[in-house]
């Protein structure tokens, strides 16, 4: 019986999780557990990336105490990079997507480069703020001589894998999340590349998920779908193709899964995005705020600040506001999920606007936006079931877009990811869509990275025998 790892890398926490396959079906085995986050470098929110390469080697090692693994997989979130120079050392740092550089970034390319539209049609992503092309661009107008000196552009994943193995190798679902790749092509537009000004020279060729990289004390390391939500997604065990797929976590991502890239008008209007998947495959789904937003609210509710106490006073301000707020208990993430429940406040707000993204203090940013349509939150339980009632609004929305674009009529929504546990979350899901609702596997990001090495490896001959295994 074989193990293999998975290395589960998001925004706020990593793990490392072992799988093995018996009887047909996947077992589980969280060997590892550390905590990620962001600090503040040279004026910017940025990744401790170096903290992170210790982390992963750690959770390595205490894998292969278990006994011999046979391959090693990581995935992480999308779009942050690194630049190195010749010498393979970090030229950049790891600025992170919620950073406010890419301000007015979107605008200056439509009117120095290409329109939106015309950006759309050959990329296929949405646009978001924090995109690959918005952040590059950014950075050539900060650091100019940053590009100057880079000779590889990393993924961070692809870092990782390289302090592991010592060998750069490009992976096509993390990469797909830039905003330069070809989505007809699935390969580097290096006509747009040039029109940015970036260098052609550090991008390099692209594998597919399966490939090896090379090897870490004595044990492969393989390509899984590097960023998460591909692996994600080939986690969802979906009984059809009536089915959407929902990865809740940090970010919700709803969508499905398609052979080919959807790039009309009436795609680039709803702001759905084409994103690579295994095998060369598209994950068509739409980037929503996700319980971001419940994270944050926690935090503050808890009293931790942010980056350097950024926020503090705004937080302060709006936590009294909040008649029922209780200085000094621990909300948990239960907690807050019965507050909401039986509260008889339906103000919602717009959760993919981009005052959510980064916002000095979150509590107070709800109750900003919810003032603007309605009566602002007064208690802990009506702030709560205002995120909750938007959440799952915004979900109803775009399973609309998504049946008007695709012509189909969809019956079901497999959630995946952590915050498919959210039970009060699922019930207003089925709610505000009308459709039935299946939650799990849980640790779905790890299960798609895990079968991806499994195929690999030859315990299953293709993704729909490794998806049977899921379901069982």
């Amino acid at each position: 019986m074989k193990n293999y790892l998975a290395i589960d890398i998001g925004a706020s926490s990593g793990r490392h999780i072992l799988g093995t396959v018996k009887d047909g079906k996947i077992a589980l085995e969280e060997v590892y557990r550390f905590v990620n986050g962001q600090v503040r470098r040279n004026g910017h929110d940025c990744w401790d990336i170096e903290k992170l390469v210790e982390s992963v080697k750690a959770g390595i090692d205490e894998a292969l105490k278990r006994g011999p693994v046979e391959s090693i997989g990581i995935d992480t979130w999308g779009v942050d990079f690194v630049l190195l120079d010749e010498k393979g050392e970090l030229c950049c740092d790891s600025v992170a997507y919620r950073d406010a550089r890419t301000q007015g970034a979107a605008e200056e390319i439509e009117a120095q480069v290409m329109s939106f539209q015309d950006l759309y049609a050959r990329c296929g992503i949405q646009k978001t703020a924090f995109n690959t092309i918005y952040q590059l661009w950014a950075l050539k107008k900060e650091h100019p001589e940053q590009l100057e000196r880079a000779a590889k552009f990393l993924m961070v994943p692809e870092y990782l894998n390289y302090r592991l193995t010592g060998n750069i190798v490009h992976e096509y679902t993390d990469s797909s999340t830039t905003s330069l790749l070809n989505a007809a092509k699935k390969d580097w537009d290096f006509d747009l590349i040039e029109r940015l000004g970036l260098p052609k020279r550090i991008f390099g060729k692209l594998e597919m998920p399966g490939a090896t990289v090379g090897e870490y004390k004595g044990v492969k390391v393989v390509l899984p779908a590097m960023h998460d939500t591909g692996s994600a997604y080939l986690a969802v065990p979906a009984r059809d193709d009536r089915a959407v797929y929902l990865s809740s976590g940090t970010w919700s991502l709803l969508g499905v899964e398609n052979e080919k890239p959807i790039t009309t008008k009436a795609s680039c209007l709803a702001n759905f995005t084409n994103e690579g998947g295994a095998w060369g495959r598209f994950r068509y789904l739409k980037n929503i705020m996700g319980l971001w937003m419940i994270q944050s609210i926690r935090r503050e509710l808890n009293g931790v600040e942010y980056v350097e106490g950024k926020g503090a006073e705004a937080t302060k301000e709006a936590l009294a506001k909040l008649s029922d707020y209780e200085k000094g208990r621990e909300y948990s993430f239960g907690d807050l999920s019965m507050v909401a429940r039986g509260i008889g406040y339906n103000v919602t707000v717009d959760v993919n606007d981009g005052r959510f993204l980064n916002p000095e203090s979150m509590i107070g940013e709800v109750m900003s936006a919810a003032s603007e349509v309605g009566k602002p939150p007064a208690t802990v339980g009506e702030l709560m079931q205002c995120v909750y009632l938007s959440l799952a609004e915004c979900y109803a929305n775009a399973i609309g877009n998504l049946s008007e674009i695709t012509g189909k009529v969809y019956t079901s929504i497999n959630i995946v990811g952590g915050g498919c546990q959210d039970k009060y979350l699922n019930s207003l899901t089925a709610e505000a869509t009308g459709l039935e609702v299946f939650a799990g596997p849980i640790e779905g990001t790890a299960i798609g990275n895990l079968i991806v090495q499994m195929i690999a490896g030859g315990e299953f001959a293709d993704l729909a025998a490794a998806r049977a295994a899921i379901d069982r």
